[in-house]
């Protein structure tokens, strides 16, 4: 398997830019991932999610200056 995939990867590099790239967007389609749309809607209704339990007090907030100090004091800097 390996020796074809690296036939494979050797053919495709040959090709001029445009095909390539044209290879790699078929490619990438073919894993069906998320499209930018469904990864903004996802991260918009994550968002309203986290707005929701801070608004309800279910969670707590933390001011930045306060994370940041944590932070330096935990890791030196």
């Amino acid at each position: 398997m390996m020796a074809l995939s690296d036939r494979l990867v050797k053919q495709a590099m040959a090709l001029p830019y445009d095909m390539r790239a044209a290879l790699v967007d078929r490619l990438l389609a073919s894993l069906n991932l998320p499209s930018q749309r469904q990864i903004d809607r996802l991260w918009a209704k994550e968002a309203e999610r986290r707005i929701s339990e801070i608004d309800s007090g279910k969670v707590r907030t933390v001011p930045g200056d306060k994370v940041f100090a944590d932070i330096r004091r935990r890791y030196g800097r």
